[in-house]
C-alpha cells in the first residue's frame, strides 16, 4: 500500500524511490492485511523460494521478481550439540544455501527487484562482505550497474565474488562506516539508487521472510528463543515485522519468541546499549572482528532493535573471537560449515545455557547466516 516511518509514522508513496524519513528513521512497507487475511490461505502457499510469500512482498509486477532460488532454507536439528548442551529442542536455520552463500541474498533480491521495478539504472551500497556479492548477482540479472565500497581489509573472496558478478568495487580505509561515507561522496546528483542497510525500505522485506519460514516450518508455531548474529540488524527488524503481520493475518497468535542479539566482543554496540539500558547505541570505536558481518560500529535501526529485544524478554550477548571459532568447529561436527557469524550464535548458546538463561524445555533456533567458504582466509588461522 505504501511506506511508513518506523519512528514518527509519516507515510510515503511506494511508487517512486524512497529512502529515509525526513526525521532520519527507516521506512517500512505497509500492506492491506485485512484484505490479505480474507484472500490468502497459508495452507496453499506455493514455490520453494521466498517468493512463496509474494503477495506479502513489495514487488507489484512479477516480471520484476529477480529469483535465483533465494530463501526456503533448511531448519536442521543438531543432535550432538543438543545432547552436549542439554537442550533437546535446539535447531539451526542454515542460510548458507542461499545464492552467493549467505542470507544477504534475501534482502538484496527484494531491494534490487524493487529498484528494477522503479526503473533504477545504477545501484550502490557499502558492505563489510557478503552484501556486495549479493547485490551484484541480482543487479547483473536485471541489467543494472552495481557499485560497491568495502573496507580494504575485507577478505579477497568477498571482493572477487562481487567483481566476478559484475560489480565495480572500491576499497577504502576503515570499516563499513567509512565505506558508507565514500558511497555518499560518489552519489552526486542522486546518481545511485542506494541499497544501504535500512536506508531503503525493501531489504528488510526480504529478511522478514525468515520469520515467515520459521513459523511455517514449525507448523505455524513460533519457537521460544531466536538467537541471531547482529550487525545492521535487518533480520531482527524483519522477523519482528513478520510476526506482527502474521498475527494480523490470523496465521499465528500473540506469543513471540525471546529475541537474542549476538555480537562480537570487538564490536558490540547493541550489547553495550542493551546492558546500559539505553534506547540508542553509541558508535563503537576501533571495531574489530573476523566475523565481518558483525563489524558494524553503528546501526541505523538501533532503537528498533533495542526495543524489540526488551519487548520480547530477550537479551544481547557478546562473544570473543576464540568463542566464535569454537562455535564454527562445533557446528562443523554436525556437518555445517558455518560462517563466523553462525559460530558466534552458537557460542552465545553456550554462554546463555551456563548462566541458566536458556532452559531444556525451550524450542531454540540459532541462525547460521552464511557459508564458511568465503571466510577461509580468516578461519584458516584458527582451524
Amino acid at each position: 500500500m505504501g511506506l511508513a516511518c518506523s519512528r514518527c509514522a509519516k507515510e510515503y508513496s511506494a511508487d517512486e524511490p524512497q529512502f529515509l524519513c525526513t526525521c532520519g528513521a527507516p521506512l517500512l512497507a505497509q500492506y492491506d492485511l485485512p484484505r490479505a487475511q480474507k484472500e490468502l490461505d497459508k495452507t496453499k502457499l506455493k514455490g520453494d523460494t521466498l517468493w512463496r510469500y509474494a503477495p506479502l512482498l513489495p514487488i507489484r509486477d512479477e516480471k520484476f521478481q529477480l529469483n535465483l532460488g533465494e530463501g526456503w532454507t533448511p531448519l536442521l536439528s543438531v543432535p550432538k550439540l543438543s545432547k552436549e548442551l542439554g537442550l533437546p529442542h535446539l535447531f539451526v536455520k542454515d542460510e548458507s544455501g542461499n545464492p552467493g552463500g549467505s542470507f544477504k541474498a534475501r534482502g538484496l533480491s527484494l531491494a534490487v527487484s524493487k529498484a528494477f521495478e522503479l526503473g533504477a539504472k545504477e545501484v550502490a551500497l557499502p558492505t563489510a562482505g557478503n552484501a556486495g556479492g549479493a547485490a551484484a548477482i541480482y543487479a547483473t540479472r536485471a541489467g543494472i550497474r552495481c557499485y560497491v565500497t568495502m573496507p580494504k581489509d575485507t577478505p579477497s573472496a568477498f571482493v572477487t565474488f562481487a567483481r566476478s558478478t559484475g560489480a565495480t568495487v572500491e576499497l577504502v580505509d576503515g570499516t563499513i562506516a567509512e565505506a558508507g561515507k565514500r558511497i555518499n561522496e560518489l552519489n552526486t546528483n542522486g546518481r545511485f539508487y542506494l541499497l544501504s542497510t535500512l536506508r531503503e525500505p525493501y531489504r528488510v522485506e526480504g529478511k522478514k521472510t525468515m520469520g515467515y519460514e520459521l513459523a511455517e516450518q514449525f507448523d505455524w508455531q513460533l519457537p521460544d528463543v531466536i538467537i541471531y548474529p547482529t550487525g545492521g540488524g535487518t533480520g531482527l527488524v524483519g522477523m519482528w515485522k513478520a510476526f506482527d503481520e502474521m498475527e494480523k493475518l490470523g496465521w499465528i497468535g500473540q506469543r513471540r519468541p525471546m529475541m537474542v542479539s549476538v555480537q562480537a566482543a570487538g564490536c558490540a554496540p547493541i550489547v553495550k546499549a542493551f546492558q546500559d539500558g539505553k534506547e540508542k547505541a553509541d558508535f563503537w570505536q576501533n571495531a574489530s572482528t573476523m566475523a565481518y558481518g558483525l563489524r558494524v560500529p553503528s546501526a541505523l535501526a538501533d532503537f528498533i532493535m533495542l526495543k524489540l529485544l526488551r519487548d520480547s524478554g530477550g537479551t544481547a550477548v557478546a562473544v570473543t573471537e576464540e568463542e566464535l571459532v569454537e562455535g564454527v568447529k562445533k557446528l562443523g561436527s554436525e556437518g555445517i560449515f558455518a560462517a563466523p557469524e553462525g559460530g558466534a550464535a552458537l557460542a552465545a548458546v553456550w554462554k546463555l545455557k551456563k548462566t541458566g538463561w536458556l532452559q531444556p524445555e525451550q524450542k531454540i533456533v540459532i541462525f547460521n547466516t552464511g557459508s564458511g567458504a568465503l571466510y577461509v582466509e580468516s578461519l584458516s588461522r584458527y582451524l
